[in-house]
């Protein structure tokens, strides 16, 4: 029992009291209804109407698939009664006995008697196009059965887009014995150009309207013009110079390379040559498609005339005085050229080396312990045989080439004369003990750096002198000369580096020397790097990677560029310049 004072404990559900009340007040409304007009009148309240702003179709996706949206649909999907029978019930045995099989013995059903491979075939039988499926090639490449089942001008545009160049015949035997050559005529002049008996596709193929260059960006319609020139080229010589393309086309290095790598090869010392043979077989056999080509180059030439201005430049002088037809003129003229102002420099360069001579012979002998400066008529001299040089876009005969420009930077006669410095003749002073010294300083020095500048042989010698006994036979005058014909005359090399016209070098750095052959693998790679840079004052990496592999035949490893490179070059902003050559 609990005391009375602590009274009574009740349960309270306020709750269910409202729900009540709520309950009651629903009840009493409905008995009530609208028993008169006037307690209608007094029911009635102010409401706000309110119209929904138009869903927009974003705002829709987004509420059907909100989470409350598929609540209410899942909420509002009807119900569908089942009819329960159970396991024993004659309904479902009635159902259970399709599962089982209607045959009289389950060895007479050969069809259930399969192994898991056997089966999974029956329930998925292959297609007849997978029982024939072909070898998987890229999307882009079409097998000759495939292709033989194209149109015929499909056929042919598809073979020339892709070899680019190629013969009549070859064309033939590609698209079958039972193809007739007069259609195959009438498709391939649509899509190519003959090139000295040779069909090459047409510029428009490979350079499609709306398209540009992967290099430089330039719209396909500058392409096709750049392409049309090399291809017209090669319709008057075997030969083409790619300086001479890109100077006319003032397209891209890369862009030019690519025209030229589609129906030319690369000679060295050369140019590129077209990469098939002249076809006079099929010129004597289709003299007409020769004449109707040769109407279209006609065509051609003069839109190239005009677009190249190319009616601006003439041919060289003949002997006679008389002048030749305007056009182009070609890389053998302009070598040409280029050798009658070599020679006529050369007459100058001998008599300067006679009044040289003299000066020198009447000369007292210097002071020794210094290394002589070279009179100041050498850079004119240098100057001079570079301008001879620059005249020459490329040396295509058989003796030039890097050989006979580096050939010790000496005049003929200077390398046959006796040329005396101090009493040491340079061409009879080979087994004097001074020469044999001098000359053991330039090839340690040469074999630790390849390449050194006059003006640092020089700073490097006079170390060298600094750190020998007093009374040393090297102390009896070296002179600029002697050393120069030393360093040529132990294997190296000069470089005619064209150093820019506002350069701040001195004489003695613009005279490069090189090791031309050190007995080590990378003696071909170096002489590549030379040459390059006897026609570059600064070069990037990739141009000198690619020219290094064209020229070697092989695909260079990153660590053979950089050796060759780190013997020879510096990088400076980007640009690689030969040691020493660099102006900061």
């Amino acid at each position: 029992m609990l005391p009375r004072s602590t009274g009574k404990l009740r349960p309270s559900f306020s709750y269910l009291d409202k729900a009540d009340a709520k309950h009651r007040e629903r009840e009493a409304a409905n008995e009530a209804g609208d028993s008169s007009q006037d307690e209608a009148e007094e029911d009635v309240k102010q409401i706000t109407v309110r119209f929904s702003r138009p869903e927009s179709e974003q705002a829709r996706q987004r509420r059907v698939q909100s989470y409350e949206f598929l609540q209410k649909k899942h909420a509002e999907e009807p119900w569908v009664h089942l009819h329960y029978y159970g396991l024993r019930d004659s309904r479902s045995e009635h159902e259970r006995q399709y599962l089982l099989c209607q045959g009289s013995s389950g060895v007479e059903n050969t069809e259930l008697v399969k192994s898991p491979s056997e089966y999974l075939v029956m329930l998925m039988p292959p297609s007849q196009e997978e029982e024939t499926d072909k070898p998987v090639a890229p999307s882009n490449v079409l097998s000759m059965a495939q292709l033989r089942t194209l149109p015929l001008a499909d056929q042919i545009k598809i073979l020339m887009k892709n070899v680019k160049v190629m013969p009549f015949a070859n064309l033939m035997s590609l698209l079958g014995p039972s193809i007739d050559s007069v259609a195959v005529l009438r498709g391939i002049q649509k899509v190519a150009m003959l090139v000295q008996g040779n069909w090459v596709v047409k510029s428009d193929i490979l350079y499609p309207k709306d398209s540009s260059s992967p290099h430089s960006g330039v719209p396909a319609e500058v392409l096709c013009r750049g392409r049309d020139f090399v291809m017209w080229k090669f319709t008057q010589n075997r030969w083409v110079v790619r300086k001479e393309v890109a100077a006319v086309t003032k397209l891209c290095a890369e862009d030019v390379k690519d025209f030229l790598e589609h129906m030319a090869v690369v000679r060295i010392n050369k140019g590129w040559e077209f990469i098939l043979p002249y076809d006079g077989e099929f010129i004597k056999k289709h003299p007409d498609v020769v004449q109707r080509q040769h109407m279209l180059w006609t065509g051609i030439q003069a839109k190239l005339e005009k677009v190249y201005n190319l009616v601006k430049e003439t041919m060289p002088k003949k002997p006679d005085g008389q002048s030749g037809p305007v056009g182009l003129v070609s890389g053998d003229q302009r070598v040409q050229v280029a050798k009658r102002q070599a020679q006529q420099n050369h007459a100058l360069l001998e008599r300067e080396l006679q009044r040289r001579k003299e000066q020198l012979r009447a000369s007292s002998v210097l002071p020794a312990v210094r290394i002589k400066e070279e009179p100041v008529s050498e850079e004119g001299e240098e100057e001079e045989e570079r301008g001879a040089e620059d005249e020459q876009p490329m040396d295509i005969s058989p003796g030039g080439g890097l050989h006979s420009r580096l050939a010790n930077g000496l005049p003929a006669a200077r390398a046959a004369g006796g040329d005396s410095f101090n009493g040491h003749p340079p061409s009879g002073s080979a087994g004097t003990p001074v020469a044999r010294e001098l000359r053991a300083f330039v090839e340690a020095t040469f074999q630790r750096q390849f390449v050194l500048t006059l003006s640092e042989l020089k700073r490097l010698f006079n170390l060298h002198l600094a750190s020998l006994p007093p009374g040393h036979m090297l102390f009896s005058g070296i002179s600029d000369r002697m050393l120069q014909d030393t360093v040529l005359a132990a294997g190296c090399k000069q470089i005619l580096v064209p150093f820019p016209p506002q350069t701040a070098a001195s004489p003695d750095e613009q005279k490069v020397f090189a090791l031309w052959e050190s007995g080590d693998m990378s003696d071909q790679h170096r002489q590549v790097l030379l040459e390059i840079f006897s026609k570059n004052y600064r070069v990037r990496r990739n141009m000198i990677q690619s020219r290094l592999t064209q020229e070697c035949g092989e695909d260079l490893s990153k660590q053979e560029v950089d050796k060759v490179l780190k013997d020879c070059c510096v990088s400076y902003g980007g640009m690689w310049y030969l040691k020493g050559t660099v102006q900061s």
